[in-house]
């Protein structure tokens, strides 16, 4: 029974008295043990604890012991815990052991425990398994026969002895002890004894080569064969090359150089911009290039459609971190700059990441910069491209802007980002940094010193940080090597954002100017997570390391490009401590700052522990051989250095502060620890206090190796050097991230596998996809459990534990998703499902790329003459040791080859493709605690040597070298067979190739095969007495790399390299046998690189055979050289080269076109000469090149001996000479077929159209609904029976159309009529783009459909799995389906709704818009004509990316058909057979033939602009031969889209002149024209082809109107010639509109209308239904080239490959023997038409109130109405006032009259105007037709006042409402949902409108309403009933009836009383003068009363 039982024996130094309690667990069981009572230091437990276990035990599973204080009332407190992985009890079934226990915090804790565990197997046999019984496991559920993983392997059988050994393709696990460090007072049950038992431990788990061919032979005996998922065993099986043969090294850096960009943005309009009354303009920035749009006058949604083009070269970094910005900027003048409305940021990275690198016709939100707090200022609706070379953009096809503009839906935004963005902070907060280099030289500091006394240190750093477009710094910190700055910079951005990365920079402040140390970016993507369980950007604090170039400092820093994060850093510059953080603000609360400036604050000092505890680490290298060393280095003396931060760098690496700054930290050693992180090399108190690291390699002078490369003579004594290092231990990082990037390794070369099967059609791929699927889900679910440990180590980050847990989520949900699909792979679905795997990896790579660094690169330097000449870096997580071996590095104890290449810019070119030097190289880096493993992976058979000063040192010194006693001797044969696709390296275009194979310190050389691109050798190289150090099985595992590289052999000056590739030999010990599988080895292709460019492949094969005691007798015999003529060169062996075979190889040569001049002299006298594996044949003679350049014989052939294979054959290649005078040939140029594949002859296969016995096939045609898809026409195989019926009648066709029209809502005649006349040819253009719209639309409905169903049918089958899988939805990919979805359903419903919106087509008969070229789409028209360029000349660097155009001299055409010889009967005795003419029957003849071509050219979009305006004056030029047509006085002024519509007639004679090329030039009224692009069309290919291209069928035939038939011959002719041409009976027309051609019947209307309306009978209608579906008739039938119109891409050999706009065109050929065409068709663009707008502003109402009155304080307002058609603006019309309006209510009776030209189809008026004063000529604009109304209020002394509008388009705006009362806002604001109508249709319309403002708070409100008239009339309505403006005459209208209150009151003051005054204080009035009378009578009374009372008193 399997068990695992542990005695728990004693615990130890326990701290106190107390009782004490074990818990012990496995497999997630836990047993508690008794408790020990009242222990002191000692507790005795001597347990026994047993688990029954199920299945075998895994060697990676663990064990936990746990030790707790125990009471009786409070919970059990923990005293520590002790885990170990039980590997080797796997192993070895027995362990005893003591080991320290580990606290809460990972720490190591006194107290230990001794236990003793034992595993008893199921037969208690442990250790090795024996053969049989490894195959009869049972299968159990836990699937123990994934072999993959599982330890099962790990003793397998013993012959095989792999070994860890050396490891390029390094992605196999190989699993080790796992005890072995971790616990130091671990005692091993056994002490290594034997090398044998060494190798048993660390075998792979992976079978090798060899015993797995004994294995899959018994294998697929007895399992089913898709269960075994073994890479090797399928790799085997399948003879598929894996990674072990093809090493994959890329030599020279790619990252860094420079690319050419182009970014084009076309700004369409703006919409709801914020504001009153604006003169918007838009300004487009990228990085620091700025380019504005024009001023749009007073309106909030300006219409632009302006294009900008920015031209960029620079590295793909740079790019895309360049930040484009639109801003809107509000009345921008000369004087001032205007002020910002809104800006919208996005970096070019995050457009280039969108499907087809670009954003079309979305809309960018704008938000203000200064105010957070304020929402969506506005929209601008523009498209956005990113196009670097070799890129082609797909623009969707515009015609015209229909589809309604749904703001919300089409937001620029990527996938999945939320419309609604919040604000955030970003806080970056910058601790400190060390390890600074000098930044300035050390003769300043001396004289500094002199002065001040002091020793200061040389740099004055500070940080830098920039985001979006936005640079804060931190304080400098002056003179400090390891500056603390403590301050946080803050950006305030929308998030998430639309900027990828941040750059933070540390720099050096100088007077001068300030120098970048160093660089690190921060990529957003990598510390966030977007998913449902995802979390904001988060980081550290945690160091990042800065690399840059070397530290020494120097003026003039060669790489300082490296320092600004440009290329890959050559050494360690910094290491900066910092973090970055985001909160989302809540823009509502009040404290909030509105604006974004960047903030820099201090913030307070973090402890020494936050970022990790410091450990000290071990790294240790050995030299095991050094060759390939440049010969410009070979005559000094070398020493190698290794260094890893700045420990170990001797030259230039310590900048030790100055002791002036030291300061003690409160009780924190400080100073200790500074000194030991910049310099390790003085001896430090230590436990081992001898050790001096020793980081160089002794000099020593190489020895000559060849020509080229000398090597350094190691031999026996390798070379170590060892450093001590300490860093804060953040391992598990770096092993979450091994473990990933071995998964993703695996996977990987899985793939690989995978597609070289499929490439090279092997069988079963779907097995071994299989394979490398179930693999994954392995390592993924062992990802899961190993990534769990060590949770609480000290330093660990809110990063780390949020991206451990979203690496889970996401390895877990990839584990189960690939479960699922190993279920799907089958046969057929092998493709779709390797694409998704592949996206795994991708996904893979991503999650192992860890942000938070912790140990910095190693980097290897090559010196000599103290000088670092070459380097390689290798990342420290590589070479990192863990005692688990999938968390080991992949290279770490391995020996691996390294190879080392030239820093910075010098690696470019040419310079970077020679090696430096090539090394093989050991490296381990672990904690020194680990230290005893550091020498475990070394090849066997070594004696350490100490360094001599240690003589009584501590027992593991590390050795200062290696001396290596055993050695072997083997013979390396390299079968050298041939190469093809060569580079050319001479002038003439061709090489004279030689290979130089190295191994070890060996090297040999090829034959030179002159003249050639693709040389056959056929050569085996022999090398003998190769001496390899190491063990035998070890090497026989894992042999050294052999580099094979070929030159370019020149008579004068060394050999030119051409290229060079990697491989490693099968390897035979001297006990094996010679003989299958293994041996004799198959010839590879091995691909061969320049740089990073392809340069042709080799195919060879290498063999390593061991010598034995019996020496060289007893390897496999040579054969000697056979051919006497080579000499002593041997052949490669009969069992290595191919089979061969017997073909026949035709050759149809018909011309050469285009040759160029040979050294100044014309080709007069070509020749071809065709040469195919040693045979070949010519052409004749072409006597007189100019007069006729075609072959007077057409057919030669040859015979070849080929292999079977055919992916061996080899290239044929074809050479033009020109024979001169006296015998001379000169070699004109050449081109090689490098795959015969599309050549080879297969007979037609007579079964399938079988048609002698099938009855006839009826074919018939619906009518074809309105929507035509294109090129969806039914293919009917031969036997089908199908009826089917071509087109509706006329009377049908009315009814249906009735039918339709009447369903229109209420009952309104939408669409009259359309009327023949009106019908021209742009209606038939516009009618067929939109259908190609449609179609596109549809496809992608389907498309998203299809996503969708695979989407849920994935999701259902994960719930028959397991239904947790839906629930855990925290997984991204569960997040893009949703926004996938949500994409998708906007497709389909945008195609819906367009197939709805869709009113009822009239029906106008259609072309074809192609919206690429023609031959594109008709396989370049070389269906039996093929083109070969000819090339001559050095084949372009990788600069110039190998653009071989320029290379062309001229085109060989011709053809090649190839077969095996004896060919059947049947095909010579065919009737009509010539024999002459081979396979090439029915062959036109070549004479010259006089050909009439009509070249149409419709338009051209998006051109490249020419002038410093942003736009251009393109005219067309046509170029035929001789024959040029300019037309050049019709340029059309200032406009990127122009409509030529113009149609050019050239006679030329074919085939002399051939080649059409259409330029679009721009014109210029000084200087030169310049070319914009050019297009080149071979028109021979399409004139002879059989897809009949010389002039397009159309769909229907007519004599008359827009649809008249162009081509001379009528249907019927046409389809006679055709019949007559394939050999076919003529068509035989039966009655009732039937016509059968062979058997096929086809059924049309037969009836037509002349000119006069008369009907008449035709078979025309007939003929032209059999053309259309020419491709149904048996055998003979191919797609007729229909009436079409192409677009081909413009370009411009300035800048090659990238596209300077596109132009539609068609091309007709007439032969001129044959009767004339008639006119061309008119295809002039539509002339504008011009009408005259009339509105009548009738009345206003509820018209806000502004004003208050000054005598009465009442709200008034004196309105008055504005109005203008867009684009217009000059012309705006206002009415008269209405003073003193207090209701709002206004009567104006005004009319507006506005004239304009309009275009029906595009729907969009004409201006023509000049631009500026300083404007040669009028510039046109088409924008669309919309009328604003404004409503004011007038101010005499002020400015007027805006108080509302509204903007109508005119084609379609809402219906005004009857009375004033139902005019709401709604009728703007719900726009979409509301019917709408076109004033083109009603003609006149009356309502009222609302007019519309916003308020303070950006709300739309309604500010009053409009009563108005709209009357449309043409111009010639208008002359016949004109009309005044305003109110006057002709026609005027009566005065409104206003209320007497409506005057100035300035202008009638008594009016102003009268009205003003009495209306409303009339009583007051009154009763006022009624009390002064009264007073006065009183006033009189009292005033009077004394004189008369004396009166009366005295004088009465």
């Amino acid at each position: 029974m399997l068990s695992l039982t542990v005695h728990l024996k004693t615990v130890a130094h326990l701290r106190g008295r107390g009782d004490r309690i074990a818990k012990v667990t496995f497999r997630g069981l836990p047993f508690y043990s008794r408790v020990v009572e009242n222990c002191e230091e000692v507790a005795q437990f001597n347990e026994m604890f047993r688990w029954p276990i199920a299945s075998q035990l895994d060697g990676n599973e663990m064990l936990e012991i746990q030790i707790y204080n125990y009471s009786k009332v409070f919970s059990n407190r923990l005293v520590g815990t002790f885990c170990m992985v039980l590997q080797n009890v796997a192993e070895e079934g027995h362990l005893e052991l003591t080991d320290t226990l580990i606290d809460e915090n990972n720490t190591s804790i006194k107290t230990s425990v001794t236990l003793e565990i034992k595993y008893q197997p199921m037969n208690g046999s442990m250790g090795s398994w024996s053969e049989g019984q490894f195959l009869d496991i049972p299968d159990d559920q836990d699937g123990v026969f994934t072999f993959e993983t599982d330890s099962l392997l790990s003793g397998q059988s013993r012959g095989s002895g792999t070994s860890p050994g050396r490891s390029l393709h390094g992605s196999i696990p190989t699993f080790r002890k796992a005890g072995k460090g971790v616990f130091l007072a671990m005692k091993l049950g056994k002490i290594r004894s034997s090398k044998e038992d060494h190798r048993k431990e660390d075998e792979p788990a992976i079978l090798d080569m060899e015993d797995l061919d004994r294995k899959a032979i018994r294998l697929a005996g007895t399992l089913d064969p898709d269960t075994v998922s073994l890479a090797s065993v399928t790799a085997v099986t399948t003879n598929v090359s894996n990674k072990r043969s093809k090493p994959d090294i890329k030599m020279e850096p790619s990252s860094g150089r420079p690319v050419d960009y182009q970014i084009s943005i076309t700004v369409i309009e703006a919409r709801q911009l914020i504001g009153l009354n604006m003169d918007p303009v838009v300004c487009v920035e990228i990085g620091d290039d700025k380019k504005y749009t024009s001023m749009k006058e007073s309106t909030n949604c300006p219409y632009y459609n302006e294009y900008f083009v920015f031209d960029f070269h620079v590295p793909p970094d740079v790019m895309f971190d360049k930040i484009i910005k639109l801003s809107v900027i509000h009345s921008k003048n000369l004087l001032r700059s205007g002020t910002l409305v809104g800006n919208f940021k996005m970096d070019v990275g995050t457009v280039y990441s969108q499907p087809e690198h670009q954003f079309y016709h979305k809309w960018a939100i704008l938000s203000d910069p200064d105010d957070i707090t304020a929402s969506c200022k506005g929209y601008i609706k523009c498209d956005i491209a990113v196009v670097s070379k070799g890129d082609n953009i797909k623009t969707p096809h515009k015609a015209n802007e229909t589809d309604e503009d749904d703001i919300e839906g089409n937001l620029l935004l990527p996938e999945g980002i939320p419309a609604e963005r919040q604000w955030a902070r970003f806080y970056v907060k910058i601790y400190r940094a060390e390890g600074l280099p000098k930044m300035n030289t050390s003769i300043m500091a001396n004289v500094k010193k002199a002065f001040i006394g002091e020793n200061r240190d040389l740099v004055d750093p500070y940080v830098q940080v920039q985001f979006a477009g936005q640079k804060g710094k931190t304080s400098v910190q002056k003179s400090s090597y390891e500056p603390i700055w403590n301050e946080q910079v803050i950006f305030t951005e929308l998030f998430p954002p639309l900027c990828k990365r941040l750059k933070v920079q540390i720099r050096d402040s100088d007077k001068v100017n300030d120098v970048a140390i160093g660089s690190y970016f921060i990529d957003l993507r990598k510390i966030s997570n977007d998913g449902d369980k995802g979390f904001l950007p988060t980081m550290g604090p945690a160091w990042v390391n800065m690399y840059g170039s070397t530290r020494q400092y120097s003026l003039i820093d060669e790489h300082q490009d490296l320092n600004d994060g440009l290329g890959e850093g050559v050494s360690f510059r910094a290491r900066l401590l910092l973090s970055v953080a985001v909160e989302i603000l809540d823009t509502t609360s009040p404290e909030i700052i509105g604006s974004t400036e960047i903030q820099v604050e201090g913030v307070s000092n973090i402890s020494e522990s936050a970022t990790g505890k410091m450990e000290e680490f071990f790294l240790f290298g050995s030299f095991l051989e050094a060759t390939m060393i440049d010969r410009k280095i070979g005559d000094k003396p070398i020493t190698f250095e290794i260094t890893i931060g700045n420990y170990g760098n001797q030259i230039d690496g310590v900048s030790k502060p100055s002791a002036g700054k030291k300061k003690k930290k409160d009780g924190e050693n400080e100073e200790e620890e500074s000194e030991l992180i910049q310099n390790s090399s003085e001896d430090e108190a230590d436990e081992d206090a001898e050790l001096v690291s020793v980081s160089s390699t002794p000099l020593m002078k190489p020895v000559i190796t060849d020509r080229n490369y000398f090597h350094l003579p190691y031999f026996e004594k390798k070379p170590c050097v060892y450093i001590k290092s300490w860093w804060q231990d953040q391992r598990r990082r770096l092993y979450n991230s091994n473990m990933m990037d071995k998964i993703a390794d695996k996977l990987e070369e899985g793939l690989n596998d995978v597609q070289e099967i499929i490439k090279t059609e092997k069988a079963f791929p779907e097995r071994r996809l299989r394979g490398v699927v179930e693999e994954l889900s392995i390592g993924c679910s062992r990802f899961v459990t190993l990534a769990n440990k060590d949770l609480n180590q000290p330093g660990r980050t809110k990063l780390d534990r949020e991206r451990l847990k979203s690496c889970m989520r996401e390895m877990d949900n990839m584990g189960q998703q690939s479960r699922l699909i190993r279920t799907q792979v089958k046969k057929n679905t092998v493709r779709d499902k390797l694409k998704l795997v592949q996206n795994f990896l991708q996904r893979l790579r991503f999650l192992a790329d860890e942000p938070q660094h912790s140990i910095p690169d190693v980097f290897v330097w090559m010196m000599s003459n103290n000088k670092r000449i070459a380097y390689a870096r290798i990342p420290s997580k590589d070479i990192l040791y863990s005692t688990v071996d999938e968390e080991t590095g992949k290279d770490c104890g391995k020996v691996k080859a390294v190879f080392l290449k030239l820093p910075g810019k010098k690696g470019f070119g040419p310079a970077g493709w020679t090696v430096q030097a090539k090394l093989e190289l050991y490296l381990w880096l672990g904690l020194n605690k680990q230290r005893k493993e550091f020498l475990s992976g070394l090849p066997n058979g070594f004696e350490e040597i100490k360094a001599a000063k240690s003589g009584s040192g501590p027992h593991f010194a590390p050795p200062v070298s290696l001396v290596y006693n055993m050695k072997q001797v083997f013979q390396l044969r390299a079968h050298m067979y041939q190469a093809r696709s060569l580079f050319a390296a001479d002038s003439s275009g061709l090489s004279d190739p030689f290979a130089r194979v190295f191994f070890s310190t060996h090297s040999q050389v090829t034959e030179i095969l002159s003249e050639t691109l693709c040389p056959t050798w056929d050569q085996l190289l022999v090398f003998d007495d190769v001496e390899l150090f190491g063990e035998a099985s070890e090497l026989r595992d894992d042999p050294p790399i052999i580099v094979v590289e070929i030159y370019d052999q020149d008579t004068v000056g060394k050999a030119e390299f051409i290229g060079r590739t990697f491989a490693k030999p099968t390897i035979k010990m001297c006990d094996e046998h010679y003989g299958p599988p293994r041996f004799p080895p198959q010839l590879e292709y091995y691909q061969i690189y320049r740089g990073n460019s392809t340069a042709g492949e080799l195919l060879a094969a290498f063999e390593l055979l061991q010598i034995g005691q019996g020496g060289r007798a007893d390897l496999p015999p040579l054969e000697q050289p056979t051919d006497s003529e080579r000499g002593p060169i041997l052949p490669v062996p009969l069992g290595i080269r191919p089979v061969l075979s017997r073909y026949r190889i035709e050759v149809l040569f018909w011309g050469l076109r285009d040759l160029k001049r040979i050294n100044l002299a014309q080709v007069d006298r070509p020749r071809v000469d065709i040469e195919c594996a040693g045979r070949g044949v010519q052409s004749v003679l072409i006597q007189n090149y100019k007069k006729n350049p075609n072959f007077s014989t057409l057919v030669k052939w040859f015979e070849v001996d080929l292999p079977e294979n055919e992916l061996l054959h080899p290239p044929l290649n074809i050479r033009v000479v020109d024979c001169r005078a006296f015998g001379r040939y000169t070699l004109v140029g050449s081109h090689a077929v490098s795959s015969l594949r599309r050549f080879i002859y297969s007979a037609p296969d007579k079964t399938s159209n079988n048609w002698a016995t099938a009855g006839d096939i009826s074919i018939s045609m619906d009518s074809e609904p309105s929507v035509r898809k294109m090129d969806t026409v039914v293919k009917l195989d031969a036997m089908s029976d199908a009826v089917v019926k071509v087109d509706m009648t006329e009377e049908e066709d009315d009814k249906e159309r009735k039918k339709k029209k009447k369903k229109k809502k209420g009952g309104v005649e939408e669409e009259e009529e359309t009327d023949g006349s009106v019908l021209d040819w742009w209606s038939k253009y516009f009618a067929s783009i939109e259908t190609m719209k449609e179609t596109l639309r549809a496809q992608e409905a389907a498309q998203a459909e299809a996503e969708e169903r695979e989407d849920l049918e994935i999701a259902a089958e994960a719930a028959d799995i397991k239904l947790d899988d839906l629930i855990l939805k925290g997984s991204k990919l569960k997040e893009k389906s949703k926004d996938k979805k949500s994409s998708k359903d906007r497709k389909k419903g945008q195609a819906a709704n367009s197939l709805e919106k869709q009113p009822v087509k009239a029906k106008v008969d259609e072309l074809v818009v192609f919206n690429k070229e023609l031959e594109t789409e008709f396989g370049m028209f070389e269906d039996w004509l093929h083109t070969f360029n000819l090339y001559r000349g050095k084949a372009g660097d990788d600069d110039e990316h190998a653009f071989d155009d320029d290379r062309i001299v001229g085109r060989f055409k011709g053809s090649l058909c190839m077969y095996k010889v004896p060919l059947s009967e049947e095909i010579t005795k065919e009737a009509g057979f010539d024999p002459n003419m081979g396979m090439f029957q029915s062959i036109p003849h070549n004479d010259p033939i006089h050909v009439l071509v009509r070249v149409y050219v419709v338009r051209a979009t998006e051109l490249h602009p020419a002038d410093i305006n942003g736009k251009a004056d393109p005219y067309v030029v046509i170029k035929l031969g001789k024959s040029e047509v300019k037309d050049k006085e019709n340029y059309i002024s200032k406009q990127l889209n122009p409509v030529f519509g113009k149609s050019f007639d050239i006679e030329a004679t074919f085939p002399m002149e051939s080649m059409l090329t259409v330029s679009v030039y721009d014109w210029d009224l000084v200087g030169t024209d310049d070319l914009i692009g050019e297009t080149k069309i071979d028109l021979e290919n399409r004139f002879y082809s059989k897809f009949r291209a010389t002039c397009g069928i159309s769909s229907q035939y007519s004599v008359h109107g827009y649809n008249i038939w162009r081509d001379p011959l009528k249907p019927s002719q046409i389809l006679a010639k055709l019949c007559k041409e394939s050999k076919i009976d003529a068509p035989q027309y039966g009655p009732g509109g039937k016509v059968k051609v062979a058997n096929r019947i086809f059924t049309a209307p037969t009836e037509m209308e002349d000119e006069n309306g008369l009907k008449k009978q035709t078979e025309e209608h007939l003929a032209l239904a059999v053309l259309n579906h020419w491709e149904e008739i048996p055998r003979v039938g191919c797609k007729l080239v229909p009436e079409h119109v192409e677009t081909r891409p413009l370009l411009n050999p300035d800048k090659p490959g990238i596209e300077q706009g596109r132009i539609e065109m068609w091309v007709d050929m007439f032969p001129m023997d044959m009767p004339a065409p008639g006119p061309a068709l008119d295809i002039s663009p539509r002339k504008p038409k011009r009408y005259e707008l009339r509105v009548v502003i009738w009345n206003t109402d509820e018209v806000i109130l502004e004003d208050d009155d000054y005598f009465t304080g009442e709200k008034s307002s004196d309105i008055f109405v504005r109005g203008w058609l867009k684009g217009h603006q000059e012309d705006k019309q206002d009415t008269d006032v209405h003073y003193h309006s207090l209701t709002g209510e206004g009567n104006f009776n005004w009319r507006f009259v506005f004239p304009f030209d309009y275009l029906m189809a595009e729907e969009k008026i004409v201006i023509s105007k000049k631009e500026s004063m300083f404007s040669w000529d009028e510039t046109e604009y088409k924008i669309p037709p919309r009328l604003t109304l404004q409503v004011w209020d007038a101010d005499h002394f002020s400015a007027d006042d805006f108080l509302g509008a509204i903007e109508l388009d005119l084609n379609r705006f809402p219906r005004g409402a009857k009375t004033a009362k139902q005019c709401t806002l709604a009728m703007i604001q719900n726009e979409h949902e509301l019917p709408t109508i076109s004033i083109f249709k009603q003609k006149r319309v009356k309502g009222w409108w609302p007019f519309a403002a916003r308020d303070e708070n950006d709300e739309m409100e309604l500010t009053g309403k409009v009563e108005a008239e709209l009357h449309l009339v043409t111009a010639e309505e208008a002359e016949k009933s004109p009309v005044g403006l305003g109110r006057n005459e002709p026609d005027p209208l009566e005065k409104p009836n206003r209320p007497d209150t409506t005057f100035l009151w300035f202008l009638s003051p008594l009016k102003a009383i009268r009205y003003l005054v009495c209306n409303r204080y009339k009583w007051l009035i009154i009763k006022i003068v009624l009390a002064l009378l009264l007073l006065i009578m009183v006033g009189l009374f009292l005033y009077s009363m004394p004189g008369y009372l004396v009166k009366k008193l005295l004088g009465a």
